[in-house]
């Protein structure tokens, strides 16, 4: 079967979307900024003009990774945090939180240092990722920052994917649709 592609402008570069089917009735359109670097800097700089006051940003491990580094790059080489999909060994102990999101099979656990906890308490805290869809993977981050003790500023992505768009809490870059078998998209 040929593989089918979404064309899309994103902070002002055209990209192609892979076509990637969830189920037998519905698609997405697969986001990856990884090995993008031109995207990720022009993603980056637009979320950043957008975004509100904050002490600190989180993502989630893994494709959050390269936005918010580079994000925090742009921002004058500001501390940022992730939320790991596993506890490593440096960490002096874990915060856990439980996400189902779309584009992964199973259940995942997302983890924060207790030493980055610290640093997050009382502070305003801008969660960034690169693609909302039904939120799962955003609320599992915000309970890691709530359980921190942080405040929680704002949510911030590139792209708002189906019903996410509809949000009034969610700052974002472009709607992505999602799309029918046949590859239409789904107002």
């Amino acid at each position: 079967m040929e593989q089918k592609y979404y064309r899309m402008n994103i902070a002002g570069l055209e990209r192609d979307l892979p076509m990637c089917p969830l189920n037998e009735n519905l698609q997405i359109a697969g986001f990856v900024i990884f090995g993008d670097p031109e995207l990720t800097t022009a993603c980056s700089a637009a979320l950043l003009q957008k975004a509100p006051e904050y002490d600190y940003m989180i993502s989630a491990e893994a494709k959050g990774i390269p936005l918010v580094h580079e994000m925090a790059r742009l921002a004058g080489n500001q501390k940022y945090f992730l939320a790991r999909k596993a506890p490593k060994l440096y960490m002096t102990g874990v915060f856990e939180s439980v996400v189902k999101s779309i584009t992964t099979e199973k259940v995942q656990k997302l983890y924060l240092d207790v030493a980055d906890a610290q640093i997050m308490k009382g502070k305003k805290i801008l969660i960034v990722d690169d693609v909302i869809s039904t939120g799962e993977s955003l609320r599992a981050v915000e309970q890691l920052v709530k359980l921190a003790g942080g405040e929680i500023c704002g949510r911030m992505a590139i792209l708002a994917e189906g019903d996410a768009a509809d949000r009034d809490d969610l700052i974002y870059l472009e709607k992505l649709p999602l799309f029918d078998k046949d590859g239409c998209p789904i107002q």
